[in-house]
């Protein structure tokens, strides 16, 4: 049977918050289907976040035109950060790199994600005022259908068949960019899989956190227990929280994750041949064309591009 594309979509958005989606789409195929995702970016994020608010009409507009300006504002002031980024790494692609640098752009990846969420702060504290107790409801069953699906792939079944998972996971991702990995590559990942840090009980433990945080927030608010004077900053500290958790042992957990990868991406690299840089730069290229022509499109243009449907 075939899935609706919003059903086809769900995938790829499931675990991806708003910017997962604004910046992410630049790198999630060819260089068409960038363009198109990112086009269509303001509703792959309105599905996404209908998904778990279900929203009622007046909402559903609020959102969906707070989400075309939220994107409008990115292609000018985002987009051409990303394209200079792409462009800096062209010229560290045919070099050896080392984990410091992988992680200076993870860290700098986080900063404009940040800088994004607090522009969609306002859209959340206006329309948490009017959530119904059933769309809590919504979202709480939502949460739960998300927890399963994360032991069913990452706390269920043998650690052999989790780590193979993850393995075919990286492996796809970094021939994206490189093409077929090499035997030496390929002991990389494995090597990284097998001595990772990773904890999928102790990651569920913090989703569920950020989810009891969210729900509880949002039920104050809309109960009127905290004044609408205060709405954004409490949304604002939320997506703080939810961006850096507010656990001490999590954060350490995570800092210790994030050095694990950025060691294991620059082996990775460090491995690959010249005929795979020549590829990533390449790769690398096509996306900066891609979002420079995405930043010089004005809002107002309409996209030549397939509407949603054709993903």
């Amino acid at each position: 049977m075939s899935l609706s594309p919003r059903l086809r979509l769900r995938s790829f958005l499931e675990s991806a918050p708003i910017i997962g989606v604004l910046l992410a789409t630049l790198v999630i195929g060819g260089c068409s289907a960038a363009r198109l995702g990112y086009n269509n970016s303001p509703t792959l994020v309105y599905w996404w976040l209908d998904s778990y608010f279900d929203f009622d009409d007046a909402q559903s507009l609020r959102v969906r035109n707070d989400l075309q300006t939220l994107q409008d504002w990115h292609r000018k002031a985002e987009v051409p950060l990303l394209a200079q980024k792409l462009k800096d790494l062209q010229a560290m692609a045919p070099k050896a790199v080392s984990a410091e640098q992988v992680c200076a752009l993870v860290s700098d990846l986080q900063t404009r994600v940040q800088v994004t969420l607090e522009r969609a702060t306002p859209t959340i504290a206006a329309i948490a005022p009017g959530l119904q107790g059933a769309q809590l409801e919504h979202m709480t069953r939502e949460f739960e259908r998300r927890n399963r699906k994360w032991q069913d792939d990452w706390i269920a079944g043998t650690l052999a068949e989790r780590s193979e998972r993850r393995v075919k996971q990286l492996v796809e991702r970094a021939e994206s960019f490189y093409g077929p990995l090499e035997d030496t590559q390929l002991t990389v990942v494995r090597a990284h899989i097998a001595n990772s840090s990773f904890d999928g009980p102790r990651q569920l433990q913090e989703m569920q956190r950020r989810q009891k945080d969210a729900l509880q927030v949002l039920k104050k608010i809309r109960a009127g227990e905290i004044p609408l004077t205060q709405t954004n900053t409490q949304v604002r500290g939320l997506l703080e929280r939810t961006l850096k958790s507010p656990v001490p042992a999590y954060r350490s957990y995570m800092d210790q994750i994030t050095s694990e990868g950025c060691s294991a991406m620059a082996a990775l690299h460090n491995a690959s041949t010249p005929e795979q840089r020549t590829r990533l730069v390449q790769a690398l290229k096509g996306y900066e064309e891609d979002a420079r022509a995405l930043a010089a499109q004005r809002p107002e243009e309409p996209s030549n591009d397939q509407p949603p449907s054709a993903l």
